[in-house]
């Protein structure tokens, strides 16, 4: 929250007649706002620096503060407010209205008048001033004049298309690439008439951030592949919304059409993202629409084998007497994955705790450690220590396995913006990224798997010089670490700083509150704390709650493959995404049971005896919580009787079973969530630190570093072909001095413990010699199905001829 000036820091102004006072050094066009008053503007934008390239906001000074007039009329968006000034704006002033007209007249000389097939038609700031502050009649000459032209349209990226044309030379893209995002690939080149965007040669504007270029252009000349030519805005019924694609909880609106989404747009909200967004944020939408989308329930016909179809009450019943025979035999795990809203995660917790009375629950579909649930309960779960304002007032913010370019865009954004203002970055990583390289980061080089003790040596570190002031941002990467959460919770308490959990998914911040782990029921209640469990079941209305703290995500996998569990129902999951793929497959095929909640058809729906097709984002009213802890509520978008939200298809089973969960709707489910409200007892407590092995390496052998890159290989990605041509190639990284010994080679081979990858070989000389790095996601089924796991040795060579992929060989 902002603070309020004091007096002294208040200059008072006359616009228009009316006096206001403003903070000083206030940009008069702002001042203007405050009375009510709007000057036309195109090149303003209040997050951008002001660079008056427009000059279309033109007012007229009689006193500039020191009783002497200004000669002529001054752009407002780059003129500050001085004490005693008199401002006179198109209101008031017939000099600034015929300046603005006159302005609005030299825009449009050359302006193609193609408003009827212009994408930014019915939404234009150029249409829409041109009416409202401009000649009613041209002058340009229909019959002589010739106006400039362009070929058209430009592909500034796969993505991002201009027709210059258009372009009024405003700036906003280059700033915003320059200034926001850090991604100057586009520039001003030419002079005078022949002025336009453009890019460098076989340099395309490849920026995770692209699309707000096209947002916030005030014309029609930056259009994206995926929506140009595809509808009118006045056809379009927009929908405010949360992005579900990692866990910043970004404000969007979703614009639709005849129960189709047709595009989504960055929301407004100062307190998150502010006006920007991701283009994964932006563009990966189409997957709720591709062929292999579930339109109803799937069961396993006992004759044949195979799946078919079924309606929802067979299907209730059948996962119902299942999980019971299942529950009756060995028990079930539960694993619902991590991109859940937060009443979907509540439904699982409550459905495994009531209906199949076990605590073998966890929603990290994913590498993790006992470690890191000790830590999710005793430092996360109803917490808020960091706010997004408060990393632009840290003094210091340290990135503790956490990329948060490829892993949180929106914190990416707030930092380049908090270091603009002083704040300095430092990262505990293997090599400085292109994207901790935008931060100015101070690089704490770390050998992968040597996290902890980089943490540990961080509090003598003189050049990070933590404080009370410091934040320290925790990825989930290093929950794969022996040790390293426990040592950044140790230099929290060391030196003061504040300590946030930052995953990668959208709903793992809302599962560890509503009780999605094995030592944790909803509310942050220890399932080993007595007095927690009593709570819990007496708000559910059962007698009692299972005693012992269930089994992590891999021990249920561990089991279920060795015949332990005889049943799993399983949510949104990948089994290349856990630590150990192969054995994620060998417990689908043991288990004697499975009960599979998907979306589209998958692996995991192939092998399943029951299937229930579940409502995506776009289709279901929810929470998400980000990864401060704040909840961000959304409503339905459209309305598809072919998918219900998780926790209606649980209730289902559970009303099968015997038991009634309480709630079939999200508000139902939300409310009952309030009711039983957060846990006001003792939190659990820190385990101890795990023993840490001393590890030892192989001659001619590497420690992996690796993690997922924003756009991958990710399956909410599929069907947006422009926006997968944007993703940063794959390559393998390795030390200076590695690279040298190549002799030149252009790929190198991988080999792990589970197969081996090549790819084109850079070299970094900041990583480690006993390092190399490759993303996680980019290639085949990824590093943990076809290498190795993270932080394991792997062997580097250079690639044969017959390793090299098919288009290499052609090159």
């Amino acid at each position: 929250m902002t603070a309020t000036p004091e007096k002294t820091d208040l200059v008072t102004v006359t616009i228009d007649g009316i006096q206001v006072s403003v903070p000083k050094d206030t940009l008069v066009i702002r001042a203007a706002e405050q009375i009510g008053t709007q000057i036309p503007r195109f090149c303003d934008h209040p997050l951008l620096a002001p660079v008056g390239a427009c000059r279309q906001c033109m007012v007229e000074v009689p006193d500039a503060g020191n009783g002497r007039a200004m000669p002529k009329p001054q752009a407002s968006c780059t003129l500050a407010v001085a004490d005693g000034m008199v401002v006179n704006t198109q209101v008031s002033s017939p000099v600034a209205d015929k300046a603005q007209q006159g302005m609005m007249e030299f825009l449009l000389i050359n302006h193609p008048l193609d408003c009827p097939v212009c994408d930014k038609g019915g939404e234009c700031p150029l249409q829409n001033q041109a009416m409202s502050n401009g000649r009613a009649e041209s002058r340009f000459s229909a019959t002589g004049g010739v106006k400039r032209t362009f070929p058209k349209p430009i592909n500034i990226s796969a993505q991002i298309l201009l027709d210059r044309e258009r372009c009024i030379v405003c700036q906003r893209c280059t700033r915003f690439a320059d200034e926001i995002a850090g991604d100057p690939f586009i520039s001003l080149i030419e002079r005078g008439a022949q002025q336009q965007i453009g890019i460098a040669p076989d340099a395309p504007f490849l920026s995770y951030f692209s699309g707000n270029t096209i947002q916030i252009c005030p014309v029609g000349a930056l259009t994206s592949a995926d929506y140009r030519f595809r509808s009118r805005p006045f056809d379009l019924v927009s929908t405010p919304a949360i992005a579900e694609h990692d866990s910043c909880g970004a404000a969007i609106r979703v614009d639709h059409r005849r129960g189709k989404v047709m595009r989504r747009l960055a929301g407004n909200d100062p307190e998150v993202n502010e006006e920007w967004i991701t283009d994964k944020d932006r563009f990966a939408f189409h997957y709720a629409r591709q062929a292999d989308r579930l339109t109803h329930p799937l069961v396993r016909d006992e004759e044949s084998g195979e799946l078919r179809a079924a309606s929802w009450p067979e299907a209730f019943t059948v996962a119902a007497r299942g999980l019971a025979a299942a529950r009756d035999a060995l028990g079930v795990g539960v694993i619902p994955g991590g991109r859940l809203i937060a009443e979907d995660a509540y439904g699982y917790a409550k459905f495994a705790r009531t209906v199949l009375g076990t605590n073998d629950i966890d929603f990290r579909a994913r590498p993790h450690s006992a470690e890191e649930a000790n830590f999710l309960a005793s430092e996360v779960v109803l917490r808020m220590p960091v706010t997004y304002a408060d990393l632009e007032r840290a003094s210091v913010v340290v990135l503790a396995g956490l990329e948060p370019e490829d892993e949180a865009g929106t914190i990416f954004l707030r930092l380049r913006k908090a270091v603009a203002a002083g704040t300095r970055v430092v990262a505990v990583a293997p090599f400085a990224s292109r994207g901790l390289g935008k931060l100015n980061a101070h690089l704490v080089a770390t050998s992968a798997g040597d996290e902890a003790k980089a943490l540990a040596a961080l509090a003598e570190d003189g050049e990070a010089a933590l404080d009370g002031g410091a934040v320290i941002l925790v990825g989930e990467r290093l929950a794969t670490v022996p040790g390293a959460l426990s040592a950044a919770q140790d230099l929290a308490r060391t030196t003061g700083a504040r300590l946030a959990w930052v995953p990668r998914r959208a709903g793992d911040r809302g599962a560890v509150e509503t009780g999605c782990l094995p030592n944790l029921l909803p509310g942050g209640r220890p399932v080993a704390d007595a007095a927690a469990r009593v709570d819990a079941a007496t708000a559910w209305g059962v007698e009692s709650l299972p005693e012992t703290p269930g089994r992590d995500g891999n021990a249920i996998i561990a089991a279920a493959a060795a015949g332990e569990l005889s049943g799993l129902v399983l949510g949104g999951i990948d089994p290349d995404d856990f630590a150990d793929p192969v054995a994620v497959r060998q417990a689908i095929e043991r288990a004697g049971f499975v009960v599979s909640l998907e979306l589209r058809e998958t692996e995991v729906t192939r092998h399943a005896d029951v299937v229930f097709p579940v409502a995506p984002v776009s289709d279901k009213a929810g929470t998400f919580v980000t990864w401060e802890g704040r909840p961000r509520s959304f409503e339905a978008v459209l309305a598809n009787p072919g998918s219900l939200p998780d926790l209606r298809i649980l209730a289902g089973i559970a009303e099968e079973s015997g038991v009634s969960l309480g709630f079939r709707t999200v508000p139902e489910a939300r409310q009952q969530m309030e009711e039983m409200g957060p846990w006001d007892g003792e939190r659990a407590p820190a385990a101890a630190p795990p023993k840490i092995k001393e590890r030892r390496l192989a001659r001619n052998k590497f420690w992996l570093a690796t993690w997922k890159q924003m756009l991958d290989n990710g399956s909410l990605q599929d069907g947006e072909s422009a926006l997968a041509q944007t993703a940063r190639r794959p390559v393998i990284s390795v030390p200076q001095a590695t690279f040298d010994v190549l002799k030149g080679a252009t790929h190198v081979t991988l080999t792990g413990d589970r197969g081996q990858v090549t790819l084109p070989v850079t070299a970094s000389a900041d990583l480690p010699e006993d390092t190399v790095w490759m993303p996680a996601n980019n290639h085949g089924n990824g590093v943990l199905a076809d290498l190795a796991s993270p932080g394991s040795a792997v062997t580097v060579r250079a690639a044969k001829a017959d390793e090299l992929p098919a288009e290499e060989e052609q090159a």
